[in-house]
């Protein structure tokens, strides 16, 4: 399946965010010696799947072509023994306008950290877009905030990259 989507960072959490669906996800990224590792495995509430997410075409992050497999709960249980990179955070699924926002605030070592990610279903409303004023900048040609390239570090880890962008670290209680 082929995503269009955009991602930025969060200026801050836009009103009424504790009040939409969430649930806690767990990434776990493979190979854990690669650089930038493309394959996940996710357990998101009571979901479990493996997915691989490569570009379409090179140099642009917004269009992926995901494959995606459901696990099973055995099958889950066995794949998170991997020795991968892990990416703990709470998403929510807020709309504003019409607009489905998927914010990723980031817990663990990732702690004030927050992503914000759009999909569209054509390249026409990705390009129309305008992003709300709780969006600081969008950053989806970044590869240092790609999920494989997040997992294992800590916010200091790219404390200086998201500062360039002006990003202040949040607070999410």
């Amino acid at each position: 399946m082929e995503e269009l989507e955009l991602t930025y960072l969060a200026k801050k959490l836009p009103e009424g965010i504790k009040n939409s669906p969430a649930k806690e996800m767990l990434d776990i990224y493979l190979p854990s010696f690669g650089a930038h590792p493309d394959l996940r495995i996710r357990k998101i509430g009571d979901r479990r799947e493996i997915t691989k997410k490569q570009p379409v075409k090179d140099g642009d992050s917004s269009h992926q072509l995901e494959t995606t497999i459901p696990l099973t709960k055995e099958e889950y249980a066995e794949l998170s023994e991997l020795k991968g990179k892990r990416v703990e955070k709470t998403r929510y699924y807020y709309e504003e306008r019409g607009i489905n926002y998927e914010i990723d605030v980031f817990q663990s070592g990732l702690k004030g950290l927050v992503l914000v990610d759009v999909e569209f279903d054509s390249l026409e409303k990705k390009a129309a877009f305008v992003p709300p004023a709780w969006c600081l900048v969008e950053v989806t040609q970044e590869e240092f905030i790609a999920g494989g390239m997040l997992s294992g570090k800590s916010y200091s880890d790219i404390e200086e990259k998201l500062q360039k962008f002006g990003y202040i670290k949040l607070r999410a209680d």
